[in-house]
């Protein structure tokens, strides 16, 4: 291949994913610091509540349901749990967490931070459109990275006397 042809490769593939190449790496920055803080969401308030539970064997996606209408959440049940006396149920816009002894617990509603939510959706949209765009994007990375790699072909700083070092690093 011409080194023009490669570099124009290089730079057409770089600029063409470059809103994703940050939108992706920002995104996962975030995942990765979820169990701390949640970017996702933020909370946009808090009640305390006192209910009468049930034993735990008779918590099923159907009292799950009632209890929801029952609290007034109007939303869509995603997962419920119990664990360690309590009862933790998760809805698309509220969480609600009480503990089975003493029927004690707290409702928090939330909303999800504009544009944070968004780009963290990359990390866990699993629909086949996005596995395929996700397999195009891969290819285009690995791409970049050898036509990044062998574009400069003259000097002290090429890939094959000193850049194959730093790859390896890794």
């Amino acid at each position: 291949m011409k080194q023009a042809t490669i570099r124009n490769l290089h730079r057409d593939l770089g600029y063409f994913y470059m809103g994703l190449i940050i939108s992706f790496a920002f995104s996962g920055i975030m995942m990765n610091h979820r169990e701390h803080w949640h970017p996702e969401k933020y909370t946009i308030e808090t009640k305390a509540i006192k209910i009468n539970l049930p034993s735990e064997d008779k918590i099923n996606e159907t009292f799950v349901d009632s209890l929801g209408k029952t609290l007034g959440i109007d939303d869509k049940i995603r997962r419920h749990n119990v664990k360690k006396g309590t009862i933790k149920i998760s809805f698309e816009k509220n969480d609600v967490e009480i503990d089975m002894k003493t029927g004690e617990g707290e409702i928090t509603t939330f909303i999800k931070t504009p544009i944070i939510s968004q780009a963290m959706k990359l990390h866990k949209n699993t629909s086949n459109w996005w596995i395929y765009y996700s397999d195009i994007f891969g290819l285009s990375l690995i791409t970049i990275a050898i036509t990044g790699a062998i574009m400069i072909q003259v000097g002290k700083n090429t890939f094959g006397k000193r850049g194959w070092k730093l790859a390896l690093a890794v």
